[in-house]
């Protein structure tokens, strides 16, 4: 049977993949498993969501699940993820429920959990819940059937501690704020303006239906032309549950998860703030930042694609910052997972500290031309064939160091991906083409 979660939670079409049913039955076995055996006291759940409509009905479900559990549920209304992590750390909750797709189409939602402290969970504690779905239990009644409040100022206080975090006021800068239609509407305006930014926020005005519609992170364009319609000094654009960030500069020009690391670990090296002068980032971050890093004097640790896999060499490692390319960063010191808000406020901090426009800052990342093509087959596991693996070291030979490549088979389809880096778009496609045939010849889709 397969795994019921995925790299981010339990994610899927609501009530089709993901029903009130499965919603209510996870939510029973989260409180069955997640709070300690030997606790007295009922456990606490804090319980947030984004503002896709399917979200009102798969929140009246985890909350009915927890409280017919005998957990009691403080429900924060709709906030972004991260900040849903930071009040389960901040009220000292037993663990902590985000229901939201991300970014993905408003049609999906999923349902995703943090352990106390407001980390994200284990596989072990993943498979837990998974077995305990669907076991016999007996039920609480009378008093001992959970309460349910809501938190009003639960906003407040994360936009306190987003601003708190900033490191440095932005005042006389100009910023345009793409919210994706999404959890962080009402939250990152508010917290850039009280940072000190003058504030065009775009795309702020959630229906239920438009989350991550054509806007936010995951479609720039937008963001790059109201950056120059508005002379802004730069736009920043979060997704619909706001856990990443990306950002144009003045002309428009898109600056990825690679720059803004880069010129976020500078900014921390300079501070003393970077522990162990080290970022850490997955495989698929582009040779420039590499090289941008070494040539600062900064390690560079790569774990698998995935934020959680970020955040488990970050914690084992003891490291402050780390991140994706496609712009979850991790602030270990204010943040426990990725936080697209306040990725924005630090890099718009460092801009407002050093004085450099963004491009200049951005420059620092010589981002090489990357190709990526997705391969169907039959076998993933043709990735490590001999065959294979001798047309990458010879593609890597032609390359003489000056660019790479990177098969990965896809987590959740029947996909093989390969990526080259290259000094050209031309090499890189060539090599790229080259190999995805390779690829195709040796295990090809049924």
């Amino acid at each position: 049977m397969a795994r019921l979660f995925g790299t981010d939670g339990v994610r899927g079409l609501a009530n089709a993949d993901l029903s009130p049913e499965l919603a209510l039955s996870l939510a029973v076995a989260a409180a069955h498993t997640l709070p300690d055996s030997d606790r007295e006291q009922p456990p606490l759940v804090v319980v947030g969501r984004d503002p896709r409509a399917s979200g009102e009905m798969l929140e009246a479900a985890v909350v009915a699940g927890l409280a017919s559990a005998g957990a009691n549920v403080v429900r924060v209304g709709v906030l972004p993820t991260p900040g849903v992590a930071y009040l389960t750390a901040e009220v000292r909750a037993d663990f902590g429920v985000m229901i939201s797709a991300s970014h993905n189409p408003m049609p999906d939602n999923g349902i995703k959990f943090f352990a106390a402290g407001g980390h994200k969970l284990t596989d072990e504690q993943e498979d837990a819940i998974e077995a305990a779905l669907g076991a016999t239990w007996t039920r609480p009644t009378g008093a001992q059937v959970g309460r349910v409040h809501d938190l009003l100022d639960g906003a407040e206080h994360y936009t306190t501690h987003l601003v708190q975090a900033t490191g440095h006021p932005l005042a006389g800068l100009k910023v345009v704020v793409d919210c994706a239609h999404g959890a962080a509407s009402d939250v990152a305006p508010e917290a850039f303006r009280e940072a000190g930014a003058e504030v065009i926020a775009i795309n702020a005005e959630p229906d239920g239906l438009n989350i991550n519609d054509e806007c936010g992170a995951t479609h720039l364009g937008p963001l790059k032309a109201a950056v120059v319609e508005h002379g802004a000094h730069l736009g920043i654009a979060v997704d619909g549950d706001a856990d990443r960030c990306l950002a144009v500069d003045a002309s428009g020009a898109e600056v990825d998860g690679d720059q803004i690391m880069a010129i976020l670990a500078l900014a921390m090296r300079d501070a003393g703030a970077l522990a162990n002068d080290t970022l850490v980032a997955t495989v698929m971050s582009n040779l420039g930042l590499r090289i941008a890093m070494r040539e600062a004097g900064i390690t560079l640790v790569e774990t698998k694609v995935g934020d959680r896999y970020v955040l488990e060499e970050l914690r084992a490692g003891g490291f402050s910052l780390g991140g994706e390319q496609s712009g979850h960063v991790v602030f270990t010191e204010h943040a426990t997972t990725g936080d697209g808000v306040l990725t924005g406020l630090r890099l718009l901090a460092r801009v407002a500290q050093t004085g450099k426009p963004l491009a200049e800052l951005a420059a620092v990342v010589n981002r090489l031309p990357q190709v990526l093509i997705n391969v169907r087959v039959a076998d993933k596991a043709v990735a490590r064939a001999p065959e294979i693996l001798a047309a990458v070291a010879a593609a890597e030979a032609q390359l003489h160091g000056s660019g790479r490549v990177l098969l990965r088979p896809s987590g959740t389809e029947q996909l093989v991906r390969v990526m080259v880096e290259a000094a050209s778009e031309d090499i890189a496609q060539k090599i790229a083409e080259d190999i995805a045939a390779d690829v195709r010849a040796a295990s090809p889709a049924v």
